[in-house]
């Protein structure tokens, strides 16, 4: 059974934290095209992680010129077509930039993303997804990705902070934060069907989920 579309959603978080798997779900639910960021197109980034000083350039510029040409496209798309679910959100794409990039490299960036048009939508909501580091790693190491296998917990526990102070500012648009340490929105039918209640109700603002676990 298709859900009504509530719109243009955005599902964000650090990496591990589930956000694709849970965009596909919900573009399926809501018979959405689904807009995916596609890590696996950017030649730069197992280096990235082998060597972050020697690939943190390269690897921001592939992503922002991908993440403009997606936003065009997402603009010259059909209007009466149902509204996207996507896994990013174009303006994270600074806050890895600040993370990752010395100054002299930053200031290149920012001269590349001023020439750039990026008129991305608004979503209609914007899903925040949590968990702790360990939490993060463990998903990352069963997932099995090779590259990924270098991530270390100091990387996370930045890139963590920078998604909660991004978002602690965040007021553009209704934003609900998941607590998803503890819960499996792809296999836990409860958890999820819970999940899309929640935001068929949301009005504007800031609003949390934070599901009790199933005790096995």
């Amino acid at each position: 059974m298709i859900e009504p579309n509530p719109g243009y959603i955005v599902v964000e978080g650090p990496i591990g934290v589930g956000k694709t798997s849970l965009a596909r779900r919900l573009a399926d639910s809501f018979g959405s095209e689904l807009l995916l960021e596609d890590a696996a197109e950017n030649p730069f980034l197992e280096r990235f992680y082998r060597n972050p000083r020697q690939g943190a350039l390269s690897t921001q510029l592939f992503f922002l010129l991908q993440r403009a040409r997606q936003m065009q496209e997402l603009r010259q798309g059909d209007m009466f077509r149902p509204v996207r679910v996507a896994d990013f959100l174009i303006e994270k794409d600074q806050l890895f930039a600040r993370m990752t990039l010395d100054e002299q490299e930053y200031k290149l960036y920012e001269q590349v993303y001023g020439h750039l048009t990026l008129d991305a939508p608004m979503p209609d909501l914007v899903i925040y997804l949590q968990a702790p580091v360990d939490v993060l790693l463990g998903r990352i190491a069963r997932r099995g990705i090779v590259y990924e296998q270098h991530i270390d917990a100091g990387y996370l526990e930045r890139l963590s902070e920078g998604y909660a102070k991004f978002f602690f500012e965040f007021d553009a648009c209704p934003l609900l934060i998941v607590n998803a340490a503890h819960i499996d929105l792809i296999n836990d039918e409860t958890a999820y069907a819970e999940l899309l209640e929640q935001i068929h109700r949301l009005g504007s603002g800031r609003h949390y989920f934070n599901p009790m676990p199933v005790s096995l």
